[in-house]
């Protein structure tokens, strides 16, 4: 588990940096707290640890005393996150789901349009569930870990981008729920139509297929949570 190695050794979760359309990288001021030492020496003695972390690819010393940390296998995010136990309990709707009545969600549950990001969010999670459904019904293989090499694509990446937010957010004092699941909505729905999950056509099942499955299940448990988080249970279906 990737993230959790790195957040033992920094003492606190990474940052991610950047777009990761080509390199994951993820920035820490960890060298900045806590300690008698000048940054920069923390700095180097926290790089020389990271370096011996297998699924880290390079390591960066800022003159600032911020670390710059790229890994090797960014899919290993879907793994940590479906791999760890759930935050908080997920309340499903076993039928088509009704009028919003909580005061406290941020965003309203009708229009259902694309302008309403009440809308995209729950149709995200619901979405995900379905790719899941007709995966099984396809052949598509069942992924126990995705495999290295696998979500390399643009919009796959997109996706891991915003799943490698999550540890720091859920470690801050302002995790900013309701911004952070729309963002994941609309990268998944963006990766969906255009990096399918599915077989479409002819196309045979494949590895990448399984391994786009086992992405979304990761972004329909952060949704869900952070739905939960927010007072907002996930719906069944729309």
């Amino acid at each position: 588990m990737i993230m959790e190695v790195l957040r033992d050794v920094l003492g606190a979760p990474p940052v991610p940096q950047g777009s990761w359309e080509r390199e994951a990288r993820f920035v820490s001021a960890a060298a900045l707290r806590g300690t008698a030492e000048p940054p920069a020496e923390a700095a180097e003695r926290l790089a020389v640890r990271l370096r011996a972390v297998p699924g880290v690819r390079h390591v960066d010393v800022r003159p600032n005393g911020f670390l710059v940390v790229e890994i090797a296998a960014p899919g290993e995010i879907v793994h940590d996150i479906l791999a760890a136990p759930l935050a908080v309990p997920l309340p499903e709707k076993d039928q088509e789901s009704g009028p919003e009545t909580n005061s406290v969600a941020p965003w309203p549950d009708f229009p259902r349009t694309w302008d309403n990001p009440g809308f995209v969010v729950r149709y995200a999670y619901v979405r995900a569930g379905a790719v899941q459904r007709w995966a099984r019904d396809l052949g598509v293989p069942a992924a126990a870990v995705v495999r290295s090499g696998l979500l390399d694509g643009p919009f796959d990446r997109a996706v891991l981008r915003v799943l490698a937010e999550l540890p720091s957010r859920r470690d801050s004092r302002d995790p900013g729920w309701a911004a952070y699941l729309e963002r994941l909505a609309e990268v998944y729905h963006a990766a969906v139509e255009h990096a399918s999950p599915i077989p479409r056509g002819d196309e045979p099942p494949s590895e990448v297929h399984a391994a786009r499955v086992r992405m979304g299940e990761a972004v329909r448990r952060v949704l869900g949570e952070g739905l939960a988080e927010l007072g907002v249970a996930p719906p069944g279906k729309i």
